[in-house]
């Protein structure tokens, strides 16, 4: 594979020049703005939870890695992108799974690999570019849905059910970004981006809403 092909994804991208999608590469500001909040809050809560102050340092990374992959727009670049988004999803659903649910450390692990191969098989079956790719994202939603509707306390709950839906309509304008290039040349892309600052927010609120101590 040759990692220097260039990539032409959004109808806001017109050639392969580095400012070709201005939008959709600012945007990115609003993972750092989320990340630099929430590790304002992160810090104001003592400083302790480490697990969360990781979660906000992939946020930033997410910013950076994204405005990457949207100037450069190339395979290669595309790492950049998704592998800070992977990151996090594993990563939150983790602690999620520990710190919300209370699941041993030797369970949440497991049903984190089972999201993994879960998510694996559904790229397998679903048609490659169905939904714009936004597909992939669909795992991840099922997910924050259940572990949210399965949380007891009421704050961290309340944050995971919201990121909930607004990731559903971040989705939604994601996959509907190349259909609608005719009628909107800009394209929806870069509302993914803003909602999903959000919905990162929100999620690393909710992890410090509830900052006990994961179970042994």
């Amino acid at each position: 594979m040759d990692w220097s092909t260039p990539v032409d994804l959004y109808c806001e991208r017109l050639g392969p020049s580095f400012w070709a999608e201005p939008v959709n590469a600012v945007t990115n500001a609003v993972f750092l703005i989320a990340a630099a909040v929430a590790f304002v809050q992160w810090r104001d809560r003592s400083g302790r939870d480490w697990p969360a102050l990781a979660l906000i340092a992939v946020t930033f990374a997410i910013g950076i890695g994204s405005f990457i992959f949207h100037t450069v727009a190339t395979r290669g670049a595309a790492l950049f992108d998704t592998v800070p988004i992977a990151v996090f999803i594993y990563g939150y659903l983790w602690l999620a799974l520990r710190r919300f649910l209370g699941l041993s450390r030797w369970l949440a692990p497991m049903l984190v690999i089972a999201f993994g191969l879960l998510s694996y098989g559904l790229g397998l079956v679903v048609p490659r570019g169905a939904l714009n790719g936004s597909h992939a994202y669909l795992p991840a939603l099922a997910a924050l849905l259940a572990v949210g509707s399965l949380t007891r306390e009421a704050a961290p709950r309340r944050m995971l059910l919201a990121a909930a839906a607004v990731f559903a309509a971040s989705i939604i304008f994601r996959s509907v970004d190349q259909s609608i290039c005719a009628a909107v040349p800009l394209g929806t892309h870069f509302l993914w981006h803003a909602l999903n600052g959000l919905v990162l927010y929100l999620l690393l609120r909710g992890a410090l809403l509830s900052p006990r101590e994961v179970v042994r």
